[in-house]
């Protein structure tokens, strides 16, 4: 029982196509919301603390002490504060990507080399294109190498109240015993993180060539 037979497993790809892909999308669809909310945050807000130094001695610190904190700790207070479930599980996800990105930015952008940006104002740059035209530049490869996506912040998040998506066809399945959609959730879960992966793999290959 919980180890099924091969067979059964895969046959629950073709009876249950049509609610594995509404699964997929719905978590693609939420994992895609929360990390290109996180993402944007945190790099605008690090760029800005990693720019400005009194910014940058104020919230660093404690960057560093919410940073660690696993996002699923704010669950509880998410369910409350928040309208819906799908919203807390998205806010779950943002959390995960936004604070490692915005200390990521913030030292990356805080370590541009000082003769770089001397000659640039010099040159009478201003702030904003020397954000846009210098900063941007140098931390995009820093940006696109933490694309790599995990599906373990989703696959919780989708516990919290969810009616749809892969992690609550896996959590449906456990409890009911039915550990051959268990085992088929799990084998779904690896196939999206491996296209996930080679789609960001693409990406950060295609917008940095120059590395």
């Amino acid at each position: 029982v919980i180890v099924p037979a091969p067979e059964a497993v895969f046959n629950v790809f073709f009876a249950q196509a049509d609610v594995i892909g509404a699964d997929i999308v719905s978590s693609v669809t939420l994992l895609v919301m929360g990390y290109v909310g996180g993402l944007a945050l945190g790099v605008v807000l690090g760029i800005v603390c990693g720019w400005i130094p009194r910014l940058r001695a104020m919230f660093f610190p404690i960057a560093n002490v919410l940073a660690p904190i696993p996002p699923t700790v704010f669950a509880p207070y998410l369910i409350v504060l928040l309208p819906t479930f799908r919203t807390a599980s998205c806010f779950i996800i943002l959390l995960g990507v936004f604070w490692p990105q915005f200390l990521n930015m913030v030292v990356r952008t805080s370590s541009l080399d000082a003769q770089l940006l001397d000659n640039a104002r010099t040159l009478g740059v201003r702030n904003f294109t020397m954000i846009t035209r210098i900063i941007l530049p140098y931390v995009l490869p820093e940006v696109l190498k933490g694309l790599r996506v995990s599906l373990t912040m989703l696959t919780f998040a989708e516990m919290l109240g969810a009616s749809s998506g892969i992690g609550y066809f896996i959590s449906n399945a456990n409890n009911y015993a039915n550990y051959t959609n268990v085992v088929a959730g799990i084998i779904v879960c690896g196939v999206v993180v491996t296209v996930l992966s080679f789609a960001t793999a693409w990406v950060q290959r295609r917008f940095t060539t120059w590395r």
